[in-house]
Parts: structure tokens; C-alpha cells; sequence
């Protein structure tokens, strides 16, 4: 097992689970490039085993493809064709490395043994079926998978959605026994912010899982959500680095490893590990909704059924008995018009009056383990936003995270302005054991 500091110790003959993302293989030179990375760990002694993503811009070009000729094209064949820009970069990544003079194979999603439910262009991972894969690996062969996608339980090629590739890495990973997943990447690491709203911001040597999870949810968008929530139930360490640097990135681990690494280094895990946003966020208002048992469930069953995730969810109370309540809930933008039709019965059969949309919502979050035992976090955070003049819509709190609703518009001050008051940019980061000033 490799310590979460970077160096490239190990057993000979482990095994690793590279993958990388479309744009660490998006013209020729880069898939070379990759490739001369992936021999290197074979001759070090390493099997390994290597994920793609599609190159580029791909699965833009064929979702773009597909419009032309459908406004709603059908899930299934959505799948067929975007699944096959993986293919070729698996493809060509293995004629490199026959070029190099080592054995490479590369596998479908379907070959590799992943299997799927039947959720067509967001499935979830049942098992994966690796014999084929570490009979390769027993063969010295490195093994190339095309990643985001599967076959599923009734046969059908199916994908895994945005970042999918990220979740066949850890899935694959899981099955060899690897020793790490190494996610590959056009940045160096995590950062505690978006340094292309906040230049100040750092990256992270080490974060736990729990924390990447709620990072991953509020819209850091370096590691996708299902992949982390497959490496914490499976215990895969990720070590999301650079494509284009030989330098250490940012490990995702326990939180005991995440401790015994703060105090190896002798230093405290800070308050706040990173402040993230979204900004494909929407908003839908029900006005008239039933002050009674069972409309909320009626209305989120609906979108359940449309396989539709809904963020934040605000109900006022009636004032009145009798009265009718209003409902907030929020969406990601690109499935507000499904989570439209998928009311349309519901808001029929309670008499909603009204139902209105605003697409043009952000999320900013505070993620941070820090603040589980600490109190005066929630205070500082809407006291700074008040101050800046940002209006918090709708409010969430798990343990580990607060998050605010605010225009779409506002989103770079918030990040902004709350990477800065929680001491984020620099050796002033606050500890857990320091005061808040007035917040103490």
C-alpha cells in the first residue's frame, strides 16, 4: 500500500487501476503521452490495468450529433452512440503501447465484466465480472477498458453518465484488488476552491472520503459523485493527479488515514477543507399544494419514477388551517423540463395552482469535518454572504457541509468571499480550536 504523501513505493507485481480523463488523451501526442505513463508502470513491475474516457470534446460532438436529428432522441440508442467514444480511445491508447513493445488489449464496457441495471444513460454498476480481465493481467498483458459504460441485466449496452468513467475506474479497481485507483486529469489535484473563480485557491494533500463525497455533491466536479460513494463502500484509495506532471495530487482515503496523515505531518486538519459550487442548478416553486399526509411523497415519487434528483427541498407551513403550502425544491438545470412533465399528473391530481421555474440558480458550499464539533460556522457563513450583499435562497446542513442557494449571477462572490473568510488562501487557514471573533 503506498503512503498518501505521493512516493512510488510497492509491492512488485500490485496492481494499479489508471484512468484518464478525455482531456489527458484528447489529440495523438496526449494518448502517446498516456501511454508512455502506463509503460512505465509495467516496468516497474506493476499489472495494470487503464480507463478512458472519450477523447476531447467526443461525447459532446455525438450528444450534438444526436440532436440534430432528435429533440428527445431515445435513451437506449443514446447510449449505443455515446458509448463508442471510448472505444476508440482504448483503441488507439493500445496501438501505442504495441508500439512501445508491450502486450495491450483493449475491452468494451461489456467485455470487461461491468454490469449494469437497466437505467439507460445514467446506470448504476451491479458487479463487475473481472476473470477476463485478470486472466489478461496473469497473460503480462496491460488491459485497457473503455470507460462510462456497461451492459446491463437485459443485455443492452448502457452508460453510466457524466464522470462515468471516474465510477468504472474505483469499480474496476474494487474487483482486481488494486492497490490504488490513480484518476489522471487536466489539473494537479483537488482544490479547496475553483481556482478559475478564486486564484487564491490551494490544492489538497489528503481528504476523506465522506468529505469528497459532499464536495462531489455540491459541484466539485474533479471526481463524480458515484465514484467516491463506490471507493468509500469498497475501500479503494483514489489519487486524483496530473496528466501532465510526474507530482503528487490529492489522495481520498478513510478518515483515519486522513488522521494519521495530519499527524505524521504534525499539523491540524483544518475547519473548512474547501468551499465549492454549481451553477446548473433550477429552482421549481409548486404554489397550492395540500397541507395534507402524502403530498410531498406523491410529488417526489413522481420525479423519483423520472429517475430525477432533487437537491434542496424548502415547505412553508400554512398559517391557517386549511390553507394550501407553497413547495421549492431544487433540480439540475438539464433536467427541468423532464422534472416539468414528470409533475404533470401530480400537480393535476392535488389541485397545485401553480407551478414555476427559474433556471438560472447556484449553489455555494462550505465542506469542511471540522465544523461537526465547532459552533459559529453557520453564523459566519450568512453574515458574510449578508455583508457582500448576497441573498440566500434556500439553506441545507449535513454534519460536514452547509450549502446556500443564491442567483446564478452571485455564485463567484460567494465563493469568493467565503474562501477567504474561513482562511483558505494561505498559512492563515483557521483551525478548529481557533475562535470566531463575534461567531465564538
Amino acid at each position: 500500500m503506498r503512503p498518501v504523501d505521493g512516493t512510488e513505493t510497492g509491492t512488485p507485481n500490485d496492481t494499479v487501476v489508471m484512468k484518464f480523463g478525455g482531456t489527458s488523451v484528447a489529440d495523438a501526442e496526449r494518448i502517446k503521452r498516456a501511454a508512455t505513463r502506463i509503460v512505465a508502470k509495467r516496468e516497474a513491475g506493476q499489472r495494470v490495468v487503464v480507463v478512458l474516457s472519450a477523447r476531447g470534446k467526443e461525447t459532446d460532438r455525438l450528444i450534438a450529433d444526436a440532436m440534430e436529428i432528435s429533440e428527445r432522441p431515445d435513451p437506449r440508442e443514446m447510449d449505443m452512440l455515446l458509448s463508442t467514444g471510448e472505444r476508440v480511445s482504448c483503441a488507439l491508447a493500445a496501438m501505442a503501447i504495441h508500439d512501445m513493445g508491450h502486450e495491450a488489449i483493449s475491452l468494451t464496457g461489456s467485455q470487461a465484466g461491468i454490469v449494469t441495471d437497466t437505467s439507460h444513460t445514467r446506470a448504476r454498476i451491479l458487479d463487475v465480472r473481472a476473470d477476463r480481465i485478470l486472466e489478461a493481467l496473469d497473460q503480462g498483458r496491460i488491459v485497457l477498458v473503455a470507460g462510462f459504460q456497461g451492459v446491463s441485466t437485459a443485455k443492452d449496452v448502457t452508460t453510466l453518465g457524466r464522470g462515468g468513467s471516474d465510477t468504472t475506474a474505483v469499480a474496476l479497481a474494487a474487483a482486481v484488488g488494486a492497490d490504488s485507483c490513480e484518476i489522471y486529469t487536466d489539473v494537479p489535484g483537488v482544490f479547496n476552491a475553483d481556482p478559475r473563480i478564486e486564484p487564491r485557491a490551494r490544492k489538497i494533500d489528503v481528504v476523506s472520503y465522506e468529505e469528497m463525497l459532499e464536495m462531489s455533491a455540491s459541484g466539485a466536479g474533479v471526481l463524480q459523485l458515484r465514484s467516491v460513494e463506490y471507493a468509500r463502500t469498497h475501500g479503494v484509495r483514489i489519487h486524483c493527479r496530473s496528466s501532465f506532471e510526474d507530482t503528487p495530487g490529492t489522495w481520498v482515503v478513510s478518515e483515519a488515514e486522513v488522521a494519521a496523515h495530519h499527524k505524521e505531518h504534525t499539523v491540524e486538519h483544518p475547519l473548512i477543507t474547501a468551499v465549492t459550487h454549481s451553477t446548473v442548478e433550477a429552482r421549481i416553486t409548486l404554489q397550492g399544494v395540500p397541507d395534507s399526509p402524502g403530498a410531498a411523497g406523491k410529488i417526489t415519487s413522481a420525479l423519483a419514477a423520472a429517475e430525477i434528483n432533487v437537491d434542496m427541498i424548502i415547505q412553508n407551513e400554512p398559517s391557517e388551517a386549511g390553507a394550501r403550502a407553497d413547495m421549492s425544491f431544487t433540480v439540475p438545470r438539464e433536467d427541468l423540463l423532464g422534472a416539468q412533465d414528470a409533475l404533470g399528473l401530480v400537480v393535476a391530481e392535488l389541485g397545485i395552482t401553480n407551478v414555476g421555474t427559474e433556471p438560472e440558480m447556484g449553489k455555494v458550499s462550505i465542506v469542511g469535518a471540522g465544523m461537526k464539533t465547532h459552533p459559529g460556522v453557520a453564523a459566519k457563513v450568512f453574515t458574510v454572504l449578508g455583508e457582500e450583499g448576497i441573498n440566500i435562497q434556500m439553506i441545507a446542513t449535513s454534519p460536514i457541509k452547509i450549502s446556500c442557494v443564491v442567483p446564478g449571477d452571485q455564485v463567484p462572490a460567494a465563493v469568493q468571499v467565503l474562501h477567504a473568510a474561513f482562511g483558505l488562501s494561505g498559512d492563515d487557514t483557521i483551525r478548529p480550536e481557533q475562535p470566531f471573533g463575534e461567531f465564538a
